[in-house]
């Protein structure tokens, strides 16, 4: 029932249900949780619905996506760890982004580097891919925090194409993890 596409100790990532709807749009309307997104806001459930739909079609489509991730102990939604194409053009495109988004329970508490590390080894070893990348405000020190503990370089800055010019989390920057260096 589970059909976990990846499973750690504390996580399994699969595609998304119906029953996950609850779970995933309170996380989304969480603005803890969404302090560093400007470009999505806050999700109603509707939207939210939306986005699980395109993430299982892109999970259908690539046989990879930002997963649902569920939290083995309780069954319950976390919220989400995986990988997709970056959708726009930037200096490092094209390029599989890696990336987490976790409801503020799960917060410090290594379950985020778990899921990413676990990832990484499906990204490099089924999937056979030459390099990862993943991005950020550089406000979000949490998230920067994950990427250096993923073994992943700092490799620059960039003007995040989504959002406005003037716009304070505009400026992002990114880290990569080649395949030789994993």
């Amino acid at each position: 029932m589970n059909n976990f596409v990846i499973k750690t100790k504390r996580i399994g990532l699969r595609k998304y249900r119906p029953t996950d709807l609850e779970s995933f749009a309170a996380i989304n309307a969480d603005s803890r949780v969404m302090e560093f997104f400007p470009e999505f806001a806050k999700l109603s459930p509707a939207e939210a619905e939306d986005v699980m739909e395109r993430m299982n079609a892109r999970i259908d489509l690539h046989g990879f996506g930002f997963w649902a991730a569920e939290n083995l102990d309780d069954n319950q939604l976390m919220g989400f760890i995986g990988m997709q194409q970056v959708p726009y053009e930037t200096e490092f495109t094209p390029a599989v982004e890696i990336g987490w988004r976790l409801a503020v329970d799960y917060w410090g508490k290594g379950m985020a580097t778990e899921g990413a590390e676990a990832c990484l080894s499906y990204a490099f070893g089924e999937l056979k891919l030459k390099q990862i990348v993943s991005f950020t405000t550089p406000l979000n020190e949490r998230s920067v925090r994950v990427m250096q503990r993923l073994g992943m370089t700092h490799r620059g800055s960039f003007d995040h194409p989504l959002i406005p010019e003037g716009h304070l989390l505009r400026k992002h920057v990114w880290y990569c993890l080649e395949s030789a260096d994993y």
